[in-house]
């Protein structure tokens, strides 16, 4: 049995609907809501700027405070400052991601073992206050840090002294919440499987045109062992995930996902041709151009598919991260996905096709059930996962589809050798996650001239062969290595 060293909380986020209110209660929300939006929308004005960055979100409300009384809205002073402090956490969240993007300018500024000393200087000087003395620290973060802004006026956070949670019957419960009257409480009756407890947030779902409580649960705790098991996770199209295993897990994803993106091609297809019918009719037929108009160019129908084929596109996806992990605490090196792919022409029903690939839910997938499992998700640098050749960690060889055809012709499948890849970048010296694509080509390429260096081949014999893709000859630092290779005595 593995050391047990810490414990992680099992945590979601619930959604749960209002079924049951007066006419009273639900105007005075939606007023509430309306006023709590101006304090929103002025709190990110105040605090988003850099001269705010990194406050404590416990001492936002006096800064916003200072400027904008509650009174003026008629509000308590308990619903605006909890508004404010939601707001600061926003701003925190949001200064974090900054961090991180600046991090990696400065990775690709700074690349090389000769700017280790700098890039570690600089990181350090983004931790803190630091980076506004550095003209150019303070540059970066001005060109990625995006200043908030909010036009939300459909929601009120509420504390647990905010409210009060009555059970009425097995998943019904009614809570009392704070109003704008002292000592007077708006009820509302919830349908929900457990008591509602912790800080909530009710919302307004205007596509639903119904009141939400979202609030967080507590699942219970995991003990995370001293020792995990690492494995290699390749995000697909056709499978949402393939570990170094050799195990796919979300088979049906590319198939459900495909079917939506040509159900709606199909169905804008013939909206347009209604839109232009609708447009000709204006002025012969106004009577007609309106019952088109009202009855065939309507998106309610058309959102309530769309909901549904995303509900079960996470479904798949959901099910597919709770197999991965089997309630085992794992080390998983997983692509980092987040940047768009740049200067890749492709065909409109690929590029249409790519549009419906969920990489955000995926990504926030595998990261909720780490959480619950103990386990720690690493992403690594994805250039030429797919293309290297997992036994040789070289360029040589060339993927079709689903499979991997080796230099030496055996067949691997494509998605399997990709997350062998992976596994391997996790632990990799000279590859790390912020160095660009070229700079990982360049690595492949010198792995790659050693060893057909042992065959006594050239990069150039390995482009004649075929098993060294043309593209890589075009490269500057194949050129180099080329020349070194005719240079050096055999």
């Amino acid at each position: 049995m593995p050391l047990k060293v810490d414990t992680t909380k099992k945590i979601s986020t619930q959604v749960v609907p209002v079924v049951g209110m007066t006419k009273s209660v639900e105007l005075e929300l939606l007023q509430v809501m309306k006023k709590l939006g101006v304090v929103r929308s002025e709190s990110y004005n105040k605090l988003g700027s850099i001269s705010y960055w990194g406050l404590d979100w416990k001492k936002a409300y006096p800064e916003v405070r200072g400027f904008r009384k509650p009174e003026s809205l008629g509000l308590p002073s308990k619903l605006m400052e909890w508004t404010v402090s939601d707001v600061a956490k926003a701003i925190t969240a949001s200064q974090a991601a900054c961090t991180d993007a600046v991090i990696k300018r400065v990775y690709k500024r700074f690349s090389g073992k000769i700017y280790q000393k700098v890039r570690k200087e600089l990181c350090k000087q983004l931790l803190t206050l630091a980076f506004l003395d550095n003209p150019l620290l303070h540059r970066l973060v001005r060109k990625e840090f995006q200043r908030g802004r909010s036009w939300i006026k459909n929601q009120i956070v509420y504390q647990q002294g905010g409210y009060r949670c009555k059970r009425i019957s097995r998943h019904t419960y009614q809570l009392e919440l704070a109003g704008l009257r002292r000592g007077k409480r708006n009820r509302v009756i919830v349908r929900s499987n457990r008591k509602i407890k912790g800080q909530i947030r009710l919302i307004y779902n205007q596509l639903l045109q119904r009141f939400e409580v979202h609030f967080l649960v507590d699942h219970g705790t995991v003990e995370i062992p001293s020792s995990r098991r690492a494995i290699g996770v390749d995000k697909g199209y056709t499978e949402a995930f393939y570990d170094s295993d050799g195990q796919a897990y979300g088979k049906d994803l590319g198939k459900l996902a495909t079917k939506k993106s040509d159900r709606i091609c199909a169905k804008n297809r013939n909206r347009g041709k209604l839109w232009a019918i609708h447009r000709k009719l204006e002025k012969i037929d106004p009577a007609k151009s309106a019952r088109i108009l009202e009855n065939n160019l309507s998106r309610k129908t058309e959102n309530r598919r769309l909901r549904k084929n995303q509900s079960e596109l996470k479904s798949i996806i959901g099910a597919a991260s709770k197999s991965l992990f089997k309630g085992e605490s794992l080390k998983v090196f997983a692509e980092n996905l987040t940047q768009p792919i740049r200067n890749k022409r492709q065909s409109k029903a690929m590029s249409r096709k790519l549009n419906s690939w969920m990489k955000g839910e995926i990504r926030d997938s595998l990261q909720k059930w780490a959480n619950w499992t103990g386990s720690v998700v690493t992403e690594v640098q994805p250039s030429y996962t797919s293309q290297a050749d997992s036994v040789t960690g070289t360029l040589l060889g060339k993927r079709i589809g689903d499979s991997f055809t080796r230099f030496d012709g055996v067949v691997l499948q494509a998605d399997h050798n990709a997350a062998k890849n992976i596994l391997a970048r996790g632990t990799d010296k000279e590859i790390s996650r912020y160095m660009n694509k070229t700079e990982v080509q360049a690595v492949l390429l010198r792995r790659t001239a050693r060893f057909l260096r042992g065959m006594g081949l050239s990069l150039a014999d390995a482009v004649e062969l075929g098993w060294l893709d043309f593209k890589h000859s075009k490269t500057r630092a194949f050129k180099e290595l080329l020349a070194g290779m005719q240079g050096a005595p055999r």
